[in-house]
């Protein structure tokens, strides 16, 4: 059975500030979901809050980009906009920057990553979703799935993997992207994923030569939404997600979720304007509240029959994450130390669209020459 997989997300308001969605947001959520998939519109969904972002995770039959679907997202959101704004939570709406839906949510603020693929006799998938950071805090997690083989010891012992996968890099400066073959041209990858700010890891395909999976079905996919390019000024984090397939010819469950046992550093954090650890947690710890934060990533595994969504696991409540999230409270009192001073805060080139140049214009006109 072919099926499609939609993760649509956004920050409808926040309870209180920037740290959790209120329960009656998730509520109408899934109300309005339920009618869908009564409806016939979804085979079947859930609905989670994963620091202050409304998350919808939706199997159905109309494949990516579909009219139908994207407007059931949006409508939600738009529902849960509502009740936000008479609760007055903080930022109601935040992530809806344009007034009228025109065919799907793509450049209207809300993050989607979205796959179709013909369900295998064994079809686990893990939906990762981020706060407070941006769509490049996939790449070193994603390419240590696909591309590491310290990491994956599948890419060497599994000779379905052995010829290795296809990444989809988008430049979200230029808006461009290009297709990268590992492990052939695995520098080529890491020179242009390393600057994760410009450039993100959008899909991953299957080797050509890949005995199980068509070449042609993304194997894992990732938000790539930019709010500040499209609201042309600070509005919020990206708060990114991902979509990743895993067992039979793929990554196992324990390579894809691995990466998240080192806390790497990621942009975003407080205001959007700093570095810091991410950090592995179970959704009862999915709030951000020191410094907003640290950033926070949940991973939810579910199998999937015949478009169902059985489960979800909700897998990085484990005691075996629990080092990963005492090194990123470790990391995060040290970057914290830094206060206003770089690396804590973000380069200056990054801070452009927050609201730092606000400063920078009261003060220019007492710039003397030297």
């Amino acid at each position: 059975m072919k099926v499609t997989l939609s993760l649509i997300k956004a920050d409808v308001g926040g309870y209180p500030g920037h740290s959790s969605v209120h329960p009656m947001l998730k509520e109408k959520a899934a109300e309005m979901l339920e009618n869908a998939k009564n409806n016939g519109l979804l085979i079947d969904y859930r609905v989670v809050g994963v620091g202050d972002d409304l998350q919808l995770i939706m199997t159905h039959k109309f494949g990516e980009d579909n009219e139908k679907i994207h407007k059931l997202a949006w409508d939600t959101f738009k529902e849960a906009t509502e009740i936000a704004k008479k609760l007055k939570l903080y930022g109601a709406g935040q992530d809806l920057l344009k007034d009228a839906f025109s065919g799907n949510v793509r450049g209207l603020g809300p993050g989607i990553a979205e796959m179709s693929f013909e369900e295998r006799k064994g079809e686990p998938v893990v939906a990762f979703m981020m706060d407070k950071t941006e769509p490049g805090a996939f790449n070193l997690p994603i390419f240590r799935m696909f591309a590491d083989p310290f990491n994956t010891p599948g890419l060497v012992i599994d000779p379905t993997m052995h010829d290795g996968f296809l990444f989809e890099v988008w430049d979200i400066m230029e808006h461009k992207r290009v297709m990268i073959k590992s492990p052939e041209e695995l520098y080529d990858l890491l020179a242009l994923i390393g600057a994760k700010s410009r450039y993100v890891i959008k899909r991953v395909f299957p080797s050509e030569r890949h005995p199980k999976i068509p070449k042609s079905e993304p194997v894992a996919v990732i938000s790539t939404e930019k709010l500040y390019q499209i609201a042309g000024e600070y509005v919020g984090k990206d708060d990114p997600v991902a979509l990743v397939r895993s067992q039979s010819g793929l990554p196992a469950l324990g390579e894809v979720l691995e990466p998240f046992s080192f806390p790497h550093l990621v942009s975003g954090w407080m205001r959007g304007s700093h570095n810091g650890p991410i950090m592995p947690v179970g959704l009862k710890d999915a709030k951000c509240t020191r410094f907003d934060g640290p950033p926070r990533v949940v991973a939810l595994g579910f199998q999937l029959s015949e478009g169902k969504l059985v489960g979800p696991v909700d897998l990085f409540d484990d005691p075996a994450f629990d080092n990963a999230r005492k090194m990123a409270n470790e990391i995060a009192d040290y970057m914290r130390r830094h206060g206003p001073f770089e690396p804590h805060r973000l380069p200056l080139e990054d801070m452009e669209y927050t609201t730092l140049p606000k400063v920078m214009e009261k003060l220019k006109n007492r710039f003397e020459k030297i």
